[in-house]
């Protein structure tokens, strides 16, 4: 091969990418010239560039990911109601483009997506400079994210549209439980008579009334629905080099739920001390310390709660770990067709480390609610 065609070969697919993408932030209202389009961070779900101009402010190019959000129209929909509600309890306020995120409207003012002609779906927003996160989960880190999450639905309490579920019954475990009744039933890859699978199902099933209880509250009216963030972790949150936090980031998931979603949700990952697939049981338990940070930050600013949701949040402790479990069980009895796995029996590994996790905080529950009761 010659020296131009290696050149056509390495080269000439990044620049027809490079002018596809420059393409793309065309169609967007934005200040300046594009300089340059780079990667940006190591999400797994949308693919992010930042995308650097002349005219003094740098924007974040996102690709979203339809196969998992499936109504791309409702979901920047619900991004604009969220922001511009933040924006508008935050006015006043200085440096407010570093306080909550901006998406970027079209040129034709319509729409704050773009469709391109291969049939992939785009977003921008104003990039936030000298802005960083954190990923280790420590006790300090655990209070920033506790007060951070518990602000963020506390400004969004009083939204006055109805948003909708970007991903419908992301949380229900009512339809968790079902999930796992129809793997069970139908049995596809020959696995229920495995003695390992039925031990973990005679640990699970016991608990399946108690804790569906937050669909049938909200069935009787004890229990509202907020505006929840659904993915609660650390890295999810941007500071000021001052060690302040900035906003929440990560908005795609910001939908009706119970506000169980995004405190037990953070617990299950941030206050374990193994990661979720950890195949020495031994090291499975639960911090008490990141709980009790976590804990103090969040109800600190959601000073909006209503008495049986504080009431509940130790059951919201223990919902998360037990519905990964049944999540990670159902998909081992289907023959593993919705989570990746690394070797054969990594989700019954998953299962028994979620199930060990479970059993930790429900030794932990007198402390936890005596905590939640005198704060």
């Amino acid at each position: 091969m010659s020296i131009f065609g290696k050149y056509r070969q390495l080269y000439l697919p990044n620049i027809l990418f490079m002018t596809h993408l420059i393409e793309i932030v065309s169609q967007f209202a934005i200040c300046g010239k594009v300089l340059d389009i780079s990667p940006l961070g190591n999400g797994l779900i949308n693919d992010t560039y930042k995308v650097k101009t002349d005219g003094g402010q740098d924007y974040v190019l996102q690709r979203i990911n339809n196969a998992i959000f499936k109504d791309v129209d409702l979901l920047q929909r619900n991004l604009e109601l969220v922001t511009s509600h933040i924006r508008a309890k935050l006015s006043g306020e200085k440096d407010l483009d570093r306080k909550v995120l901006r998406f970027m409207p079209l040129k034709d003012g319509k729409k704050t997506y773009y469709q391109s002609a291969d049939g992939k779906f785009w977003r921008l927003s104003v990039f936030i400079k000298d802005a960083f996160t954190f990923e280790a989960v420590n006790p300090e880190y655990a209070y920033y994210a506790g007060e951070a999450f518990g602000r963020f639905e506390a400004m969004l309490a009083d939204i006055p549209e109805d948003l909708g579920e970007t991903i419908p019954d992301f949380h229900n475990m009512e339809l968790r439980a079902r999930q796992l009744e129809e793997a069970e039933a139908a049995d596809a890859a020959g696995r229920m008579a495995d003695p390992r699978v039925k031990e973990l199902l005679a640990r699970i099933h016991p608990w399946k009334e108690e804790m569906c209880k937050a669909e049938a509250l909200h069935r009787e009216g004890k229990l509202p629905k907020r505006v929840c963030h659904c993915d609660t972790k650390v890295n999810n949150i941007l500071f000021d080099g001052d060690g302040s936090i900035l906003c929440v980031i990560d908005l795609d998931t910001v939908m009706p739920s119970y506000v169980f979603s995004d405190f037990g949700d953070f617990l299950r990952t941030g206050a374990a001390t193994a990661p979720e697939d950890e195949p020495d049981l031994d090291k499975m338990g639960f911090n008490m310390e990141i709980f009790k940070s976590f804990a103090k930050g969040y109800l600190k600013e959601a000073t909006f709660l209503t008495p049986i949701e504080k009431e509940n949040l130790p059951y919201a402790v223990q919902l998360f770990p037990y519905m990964q479990a049944v999540r990670f069980l159902a998909d081992y009895i289907n023959g593993d067709t919705y989570y990746k796995i690394k070797y054969p029996e990594h989700n019954l590994v998953r299962t028994a480390a979620q199930m060990k996790l479970f059993d930790s905080v429900n030794a932990a529950l007198p402390e936890i609610k005596k905590f939640i009761e005198e704060n």
